[in-house]
């Protein structure tokens, strides 16, 4: 989990929050609207800042002294963290930092955290004062009809000298933010309005920024200067991690989205309290919260997203009441008052999902059954306390592996693309679905000591035909299921090369090593580098990630996102291999398998359309600067949506007419943020998003289909490729295939 910049964080506070953490009820106060500036560090903040260090510097994988090199280096990346685009501090304010670029070792050893402290009540000072300007300038306008440009990409810039040059950069900011909005036909009293609003809510946001966040950014940046992926977790952000691996939590099942002064009803958990009430809707505004049945209801109007949810949130079975204002209502609309029971929600949307592709392969149709795994997730809770009906991973694709057995599939994909990891656990118990009992992964610690893993299944689940799809964002246990995939011969790895994260992260609750009282969590969680795994033939997924074994075309992503990126990654080595045996040779059929894929794809419209796609992606990504001129915004405009329109037709004939076509307006730039577009355009588009073709996973089920069709003419071939004590060849080969005219029009690539 990587922390974002404080001006993301502060994006974020706009846009959509589901399922924020867990935390006591913080009582029947008054508004929240703005925080207490200067923000003051607490002492549970140095001491937790302290008690880290403690830890990183001894028991890292990696551990490295804070000292003042350490104190250069976090420097850099807070100040990274802060104003990553270099748009709020001028060299002047740089230059009153630089006294200490040498001292934050001292401040987190002294407990005294009024260093990095005044450098982030900067930051808020001059964010507001630049969002103040550019609000200032929208009473006259400006001029389009110059030769300026705006350079948007700012990674490599320098500071600007001072207030004037600053101004002139937010001055170019702000004329591209109306041009935006101008050539998605908005008129100035619009354009004017909405960017009033937008810079308006970003500067109550701001102020919004507590020392919570001040803390968790310098911490941020000292926990991942030590290694990418060691982090800092606030009590508020270690709720939220152990909620995205369980899947699970204790609420009303509600996701909600900050709009303006509202909290907003965005959509509602299917089988939650919320849904089942039959009471909310998406659209509503919640501006009460109240405790249990008679507590008082407390004004939320203005409150921050995650406060808000505090409120909400809590024990399962205790009641919680909403004060709403129906999403149909004005502002002076009649509020009305909602009982909810809280219960155990299961966040589905982000467990494991299956489906089915029907694959046209000559003349007859083949079945691919497709699991969909988002993250290797694990209720360690609920394990450890002996539930028997835990949730994981594991568990969840052995079920559905079952039932696409049922429903009779020759094949199985499982896609891993943008699966970032999870548990280290469940990628081995997930291999051994595929591979039975054996070795899956080499562990070593800072000592040197090498641990095998493996999985304790008797009989793989399934033994049939199997890839492995994946791409950049596949990463950390993801790697490790593909690279065991692979290295036992087990099933193709198809896609991309993946991220290149090879080490092994531990949780440490810092409130278990404190004086702490009262048991409330107050100091938030290390997690912490303490291993790196390697492959089980010696060799690593560090830096390299994992390569597949038939390729697909990269987006150009590689060059700013993967391990590779980091300046301080961990590098490649390599150990002995474990005692393992491959279980089948992929080469007896991988050749053909990429010349007829190579010669399929070369006709594909939909492969054609991808890569034209992708061309005009990469094309969009390489530019850094745009014209502040209407007239070659405007004509570059109508060359986009000219593309653009030409890609939706050809994906009309492609699907059919009537499978799936986005709306031309979606396809468009309109100018606006995140929570400035109505609800149901948002939700529109999430429909979209998941409906959207997928010529890479079609064209992955043909290649698995390929397969089956070559094992199914080729015993012999089989023998050499599938597990030796596969009985698919018995039961799923030997079965007929479903002849072709049976097929539906859409399932053709």
């Amino acid at each position: 989990m990587t922390f974002r910049p404080a001006m993301a964080l502060l994006l974020a506070l706009t846009v959509t929050c589901t399922y924020a953490q867990s935390a006591a009820d913080l009582g029947a106060g008054g508004n929240r609207k703005a925080a207490v500036w200067p923000l003051q560090p607490t002492a549970i903040q140095a001491q937790s800042a302290q008690l880290s260090a403690r830890f990183l510097t001894r028991f890292h994988y990696d551990a490295q002294p804070l000292d003042d090199a350490m104190s250069a280096k976090i420097y850099k990346d807070y100040l990274k963290l802060l104003d990553s685009d270099k748009v709020f501090f001028t060299q002047q304010d740089i230059d009153q930092f630089d006294q200490y670029k040498t001292k934050l070792d001292d401040a987190v050893w002294n407990q005294d955290l009024s260093a990095p402290f005044t450098i982030y009540n900067k930051f808020l000072q001059r964010a507001v004062e630049r969002m103040t300007y550019a609000r200032g300038l929208l009473k006259d306008g400006f001029d389009f009809n110059g030769n300026e440009s705006y350079d948007y990409d700012r990674k490599n810039a320098s500071w600007a000298k001072d207030d004037a040059a600053l101004n002139d950069l937010w001055r170019k900011r702000t004329m591209n933010d109306w041009l935006r909005l101008k050539l998605a036909g908005k008129g100035d009293d619009e354009i004017r309005k909405t960017l009033t609003k937008r810079y308006t809510n970003y500067i109550d946001r701001l102020k919004q920024l507590d020392g919570e966040d001040a803390f968790q950014t310098f911490m941020t940046a000292y926990a991942e200067t030590t290694d990418p992926h060691t982090d800092y977790l606030s009590p508020r952000q270690a709720e939220n991690f152990a909620i995205q691996m369980k899947l699970s939590l204790e609420g009303i099942g509600a996701q909600l989205q900050a709009r303006d002064d509202y909290t907003m009803i965005f959509s509602l958990v299917p089988g939650g309290p919320a849904e089942k009430s039959t009471k909310l809707k998406p659209g509503d505004r919640i501006v009460g919260v109240g405790q249990g049945d008679s507590g008082p209801i407390v004004d939320v109007i203005g409150w921050r997203l995650d406060d808000v949810v505090n409120l909400i949130r809590g024990k399962k079975d205790t009641t919680v009441r909403l004060e709403v204002l129906p999403a149909d209502a004005g502002p002076d609309g009649k509020h009305e008052q909602i009982s909810l029971v809280r219960k155990k929600v299961n966040i589905e949307e982000s467990a494991a999902k299956k489906k089915i592709i029907d694959v046209k392969d000559g003349g007859v149709v083949r079945k691919i059954g497709v699991i969909d795994l988002p993250s290797f997730y694990s209720d360690f809770g609920a394990r450890s306390e002996g539930d028997k009906d835990y949730r994981s991973a594991t568990r969840d694709v052995a079920k559905l592996l079952g039932e696409l057995k049922a429903a009779g599939v020759q094949g199985v994909i499982v896609d891993l693309r943008n699966n970032g990891g999870g548990s280290l656990a469940e990628a081995d118990s997930m291999t051994g679905l595929f591979t039975g009992k054996g070795p899956v992964v080499q562990v070593r610690d800072a000592r040197g000591q090498v641990d095998v893993q493996g999985a304790d299944n008797t009989d793989p689940v399934w033994n049939g035909p199997l890839a492995v799809l994946v791409n950049r964002g596949t990463a950390s246990a993801s790697e490790i299921f593909s690279a065991a995939i692979q290295d036992y011969g087990r099933g193709l790895i198809i896609g991309t090369p993946t991220f290149g994260k090879g080490t092994v992260q531990t949780l440490i609750d810092l409130d278990r090593f404190s004086q702490n009282p009262d048991g409330k969590p107050q100091y938030g969680e290390l997690k912490m580098t303490v291993q790196e795994f390697f492959r089980i033939n010696g060799g690593s997924t560090q830096i390299k990630g994992v390569t597949p074994d038939l390729g697909f075309p990269q987006n150009g992503d590689a060059k700013d996102f993967g391990e590779s990126t980091y300046d301080n990654a961990l590098p490649w080595t390599h150990i002995a291999p474990a005692n393992y045996k491959p279980e089948g040779d992929l080469k007896g059929y991988l050749p053909q398998l990429e010349s007829l894929h190579d010669t399929r794809v070369t006709t594909s419209p939909s492969w054609k359309l991808m890569l034209d796609e992708l061309a005009q992606y990469k094309a969009m990504r390489d530019k850094t600067s745009v014209s502040l001129n209407f007239a070659q915004r405007e004509a570059e405009r109508k060359q986009l949506d000219a593309t653009q329109a030409s890609f939706r037709a050809r994906q009309k004939v492609i699907d059919g007419g009537d499978a799936y076509l986005k709306d031309e307006d979606s396809a468009l730039d309109d100018g606006l943020d995140p929570g400035e577009r109505s609800l149901k355009s948002e939700l529109k588009q999430e429909q979209d998003a998941k409906k959207a073709p997928d010529a890479q996973l079609r064209e992955a089920a043909h290649i698995v289909a390929d397969a089956v069709g070559m094992l199914k003419a080729n015993p012999k071939l089989a023998a050499s490729i599938l597990p030796p004590r596969s009985n698919y060849l018995a039961t799923v080969l030997a079965g007929a295939d479903k002849p072709a005219a049976t097929a539906p029009a859409a399932a053709t690539h």
